[in-house]
């Protein structure tokens, strides 16, 4: 079995030369939890108009970014609670990529704290929303703050960025 996953690694790594290559193994049914509860939070926030809900995402995706995905809150929340009790399988993250990723977050989430809190409160939901949505897409699996540093690490995210980073 151990022979299959080293496999299934190396498989990745080649598929993915783009990608992050500082990798990381982690539980693939908390790092779900991470993504769907995150989610939940997120239109919580916004379907009860609670700025503290916003607030504590921001904290979460904070300190995720601060502790990699390896050691982010949700994650560890989920491997000492539910995990305990859970047969599980394991996925490769690439640290720095999943690191932009909550950077990306947690600076949405402090944009709409900022506004929920200091300015204007209407600006600030709208930033929450938006927030909801996109955890939403990444929630399913389609990272777009992840795709987006494994674009920039490769050259651009098209071919005519690509064109020009080779010719210069």
């Amino acid at each position: 079995m151990k022979k299959k996953s080293k496999l299934q690694k190396e498989i990745k790594k080649e598929i993915c030369k783009t990608c992050s290559n500082d990798l990381v193994e982690v539980r693939s049914d908390s790092f779900a939890f991470c993504r769907y509860g995150i989610m939940v939070l997120a239109w919580i926030a916004v379907f009860f108009a609670s700025k503290e809900v916003v607030l504590a995402i921001f904290i979460i995706l904070l300190l995720s970014a601060i502790f990699s995905v390896k050691y982010a809150p949700m994650i560890l929340i989920y491997n000492y609670t539910i995990g305990l009790f859970l047969k599980h399988k394991t996925e490769m993250l690439g640290i720095s990529g999943m690191r932009f990723a909550h950077i990306l977050g947690t600076v949405l989430a402090g944009i709409a704290v900022y506004f929920l809190y200091f300015n204007n409160v209407n600006f600030g939901w709208g930033i929450a929303i938006f927030l909801a949505i996109m955890k939403t897409i990444s929630a399913f699996g389609l990272c777009p703050a992840y795709k987006l540093y494994n674009c920039m690490k490769s050259g651009g995210c098209c071919s005519f960025s690509k064109a020009i980073t080779k010719n210069v």
